[in-house]
């Protein structure tokens, strides 16, 4: 839409076009709320895009939907997304081979014990923490005593089960150093993960976006659009000021410091993805790779086309294997550890892009408390994204549905 088609007043204006933004102003203008979305980049979905290069689809770094998110179908009727799910298992790699280590509700063919990568005493523990994880009253959990990763799980688990496989796996989910999380926010993420599937929309993540946006009213949306500054009036434009009753800020959290000057955001941890193409994939499942050795600084590798090939043009595979970015890990780097993690040869793989997950995940580090910061910091000003609840989409649309109630409340005073 041309800048000039800028509207000059509207009851709300939102910045941000990424899934928090989304959220607040479907159940805005689901209440008849006249709403105005701003977003700076050419297109929506903040971190939560894909783009095609040569008939391959590339997510903005490997993301996932899960479909234990309580929001989800709250905004998303999730039979649009054409869910492809990887599987209920992780492929370890321990310097031996690989072991697969399957949920034994989904997966008759579990290893034999003597292949098991971590103590079988080890195993049976984390067995049982995710089931009172996951099955537990998310309130008991809640009410926990909060502390870090690494101290909640010191007395529930050997070393050697978290160095090969909860580290690792946390690491892909919350960036380096996952271990200083908040207990109580790993709690939350680890149950989705025990009750929900995990997968990809077989058009990629970027579809998402595109489902969350289609109810909003015509002519809502203003994409390259970057807002310059706000205040309790509206927002500053370089077409112009914006006036509104409210304005909900739901950009990432260092954009949203930028703007509303005081308020206090964590920092954030970026993951680099890099993407190759072979004919034939190193394994014949859609499983997370997981380094059980912790030497490489991988956080996990998949063949995306085994749970999506349409990820993929026919008859190529598409491989995507994350690191953080503190690992420092250029292209043939990754492609080394990953020829000593599958166990086959990767050199004849094609390197077709390797991309930078910015803005990053936010750091979550304790005291977390119940979970939930505020999102009224006014009568007219609001903030939004997951770095006000749970650093996940989840937290995302349950942030953007907070600040649109919080919003309804002033406004039916």
């Amino acid at each position: 839409m041309p800048v000039s088609d800028l509207p000059r007043q509207a009851d709300v204006v939102i910045v941000g076009g990424g899934a928090a933004g989304l959220a607040a102003a479907r159940h805005l203008s689901a209440v008849g709320i006249e709403v105005v979305l701003l977003e700076a980049a050419a297109r929506l979905g903040g971190r939560i895009v894909s783009d095609s290069i040569d008939g391959f689809r590339l997510d903005r770094g490997f993301q996932v939907v899960n479909t234990a998110y309580p929001a989800l179908p709250d905004f998303i009727d999730v039979e649009q997304l054409d869910l492809r799910f990887f599987d209920h298992a992780v492929l370890v790699a321990d310097g031996h081979g690989l072991h697969l280590l399957a949920d034994p509700r989904h997966h008759r063919d579990l290893p034999a014990l003597r292949q098991l990568p971590v103590p079988l005493v080890g195993l049976a523990k984390l067995a049982l923490l995710s089931v009172r994880l996951g099955y537990w009253d998310a309130r008991k959990l809640r009410a926990e005593p909060e502390t870090t990763v690494a101290d909640y799980l010191s007395s529930r688990l050997d070393r050697e089960t978290v160095r090969a496989l909860v580290e690792p796996f946390l690491t892909g989910v919350f960036g380096y150093a996952p271990l200083l999380t908040s207990s109580r926010v790993m709690a939350m993420i680890w149950r989705s993960f025990v009750r929900g599937r995990i997968g990809v929309p077989a058009a990629g993540m970027g579809s998402l976006i595109g489902v969350l946006a289609r109810p909003l009213p015509p002519g809502c949306v203003h994409l390259d659009t970057p807002v310059i500054a706000v205040h309790d009036q509206g927002v500053d434009t370089a077409a112009g000021m914006v006036r509104a009753r409210a304005v909900i800020v739901a950009t990432d959290p260092a954009a949203a410091a930028g703007l509303l000057p005081g308020l206090l955001v964590p920092p954030q941890r970026v993951l680099v993805t890099t993407y190759h193409a072979t004919d034939e994939p190193p394994v014949n499942r859609p499983a997370l790779l997981l380094d059980g050795t912790g030497r490489s600084g991988i956080a996990n590798s998949v063949v995306m086309t085994l749970a999506a090939p349409g990820y993929a043009p026919p008859g190529r595979h598409l491989i995507a294997t994350t690191a953080p970015a503190e690992a420092d890990l250029d292209e043939s780097a990754v492609r080394r550890h990953l020829a000593a993690l599958y166990g086959q040869p990767t050199g004849s793989w094609e390197h077709i892009q390797t991309v930078r997950a910015e803005p990053g995940l936010v750091t979550a580090p304790p005291p977390q408390g119940r979970l939930r910061k505020p999102v009224k910091l006014s009568d007219a000003l609001f903030v939004a994204g997951d770095h006000r609840d749970t650093p996940s989409l989840q937290g995302a649309l349950v942030s953007g549905r907070r600040a649109a109630r919080a919003v309804l409340s002033v406004m039916a005073r």
